[in-house]
């Protein structure tokens, strides 16, 4: 029986890398996230470099590329109301009153 491959999920940062790729075989690639305990390709407790889209496609080998293209397929997307609906804040009438002079 095949057991399901776990994975750590990496914060992201605005403006960084997404895209986590296996140094130790350069063959597995992964959005915001990295298995664990080991690459599923070549079983190493590997360092995964973070990388963009672009850059993997400047460099990476044509499966490496497919891979950060499907992988790219995970990453959500905020629907518009989602990214301009702004935070509702809970407010007491108390909250209220001691604003007020």
């Amino acid at each position: 029986m095949t057991e399901a491959q776990g994975f750590w999920s990496v914060d992201l940062h605005e403006g960084a890398p997404s895209f986590f790729v296996c140094m130790a075989c350069l063959n597995e690639v992964f959005w915001a996230k990295v298995p664990m305990p080991a690459c599923p390709t070549c079983q190493e407790v590997s360092t995964y470099e973070a990388f963009t889209l672009d850059s993997i496609q400047d460099w990476g080998t044509e499966e490496l590329i497919r891979k950060a293209q499907t992988a790219s397929e995970e990453i959500p997307t905020l629907s518009p109301t989602e990214e301009t609906t702004p935070a509702i804040v809970s407010t007491t009438s108390e909250d209220l009153s001691s604003k007020q002079p």
